[in-house]
């Protein structure tokens, strides 16, 4: 992890006598991706765990299909924290080709899919999710249950979004906070992959809603259960169950599950 800050402390002014003091704010600074040493992608994010951004963002877009596709990665030789760069395997630079045109996405905070220029960027090449896992609706309120104890930035900042990958047996696979919901879970997947541990992932958490850029990831992740305290987007439900994938959020410390129920038995669908 970069060993910058991620918050910033501004003294605050009251409206009507009250709220004055110091608060903790959450850093927000452009991240350039660069692949084959050209400019693939710009992203508003929290600063640190850039190397995991940038990997579980290019799973996420169909750059690479693996770890193995990535020749190297770093940042700028200047020591600049703002720019990652990504060198493909030959091989996969050959794959990705139609892939690798499509530059100049720019993504806003709360938008993962905002730059896109056309419709059909939307419509990637996802296959579903065939994994067959099953966990109990009381493993899933569990693993909702843990966010909470992560979201350390949430708790300094209250503006953080967080996203957990567990495997089937509730083992934390990768972890992370940012100001953009998409970039966390594109920063917790990079995690798993990156260590090699991705190919176990059965549950994701998101703090967030559930919206169709994430439904995306998790699919490209192979990730078949997706967990949230908010529900889902009517776009993510459609695109959770043409993919097999589960969907499922709390709603009065409960479980509603809004896709594949066949994988939380005794929920409710």
């Amino acid at each position: 992890m970069s060993g910058r800050k991620q918050t910033m402390t501004f003294e605050t002014a009251g409206a009507a006598g009250g709220g004055a003091g110091r608060f903790e704010f959450l850093r927000e600074e452009p991240l350039m991706i660069t692949i084959e040493d050209k400019p693939y992608a710009v992203l508003m994010r929290t600063p640190g765990e850039e190397r995991e951004l940038a990997v579980g963002f290019c799973l996420a877009e169909g750059v690479i299909d693996s770890a193995a596709d990535i020749k190297t990665i770093g940042h700028d030789p200047a020591l600049d924290e703002n720019v990652v760069h990504v060198w493909l395997q030959a091989e996969r630079v050959k794959r990705a080709k139609r892939i690798l045109v499509r530059r100049g996405f720019i993504s806003r905070t709360s938008c993962g899919v905002c730059g896109k220029e056309l419709l059909e960027d939307l419509l990637q090449d996802l296959k579903p999710v065939e994994k067959d896992v099953r966990i109990t609706p009381e493993k899933a309120l569990a693993c909702l249950a843990r966010l909470e104890q992560h979201q350390q930035l949430y708790e300094s900042t209250r503006c953080a979004h967080a996203a957990l990958v567990f495997d089937a047996g509730g083992n934390l696979l990768g972890f992370a906070e940012d100001v953009g919901r998409h970039n966390a879970f594109d920063k917790a997947i990079g995690k798993a992959l990156l260590a090699g541990r991705l190919g176990r992932a059965a549950v994701a958490v998101l703090s967030s809603r559930n919206s169709y850029e994430l439904v995306q990831k998790a699919v490209r992740a192979g990730i078949p259960i997706v967990l949230s305290y908010s529900r889902p987007t009517a776009m993510a439900v459609e695109l959770g169950r043409s993919m097999n994938l589960t969907l499922a959020f709390s709603s009065g410390g409960d479980l509603v599950v809004a896709s594949g129920a066949e994988r939380l038995a005794g929920s409710k669908g």
